[in-house]
């Protein structure tokens, strides 16, 4: 070999080169990445609504009760967690993200610090999936994960959009990748 085939970028024979960083043949495919919609979760919305209220109103309550308005600052403080409280289910709903492909489950929750779990769709035991009455009106869902999974053995997404057709496909693709792994189911009796 001469010294300017060495040092060339081209593979001296480009049919037999062979290119550790080569693309997997089967793409990752993005079903659903996102924060789960606050139609998720109603009784949470509705509590924090409720409590959100009371402590708007508590100044005006203490002046019925009392006979005068509270001090500035405890008014002030009262208004202040009220306002804190109405918006606490769109701030728990925006730390949790879910983004599912055609391989894994990705869990990230957190608002300041983040943590971030993937379970793998070869580890899937069970699928289950939930609406309630309310959640059929607005078109939201429960998907229940169920996984030999050792961080994250069972993975509960509410309030994702679209979700019956989510479920369906996760179905398919966690059939298809145990298939595609060689993963085999055995029942051991117990």
């Amino acid at each position: 070999m001469s010294a300017e085939q060495l040092d060339s970028d081209v593979p001296l024979d480009p049919a037999h080169a062979v290119n550790p960083h080569a693309p997997p043949t089967d793409d990752e495919t993005v079903y659903y990445s996102g924060s789960p919609l606050l139609g998720g979760q109603p009784e949470k919305v509705i509590g924090f609504a409720l409590l959100g209220t009371l402590f708007l109103v508590a100044p005006v309550i203490f002046r019925m009760v009392a006979g005068n308005w509270p001090p500035g600052w405890v008014a002030i403080a009262l208004v202040a967690v009220g306002v804190i409280l109405w918006f606490a289910p769109v701030i728990l709903s925006k730390s949790i993200r879910y983004r599912i492909t055609n391989y894994r489950v990705d869990f990230e929750r957190g608002v300041i610090s983040k943590s971030i779990n993937t379970l793998e769709l070869w580890h899937v035991e069970d699928l289950s999936f939930h609406q309630s009455l309310l959640a059929r009106l607005i078109g939201i869902g429960t998907i229940r994960i169920i996984s030999h999974d050792d961080t994250m053995p069972n993975l509960t997404m509410r309030g994702l959009p679209n979700a019956r057709h989510l479920f369906e496909q996760l179905k398919q693709r966690v059939i298809a990748v145990k298939r595609q792994t060689g993963v085999l189911k055995v029942d051991t009796g117990t």
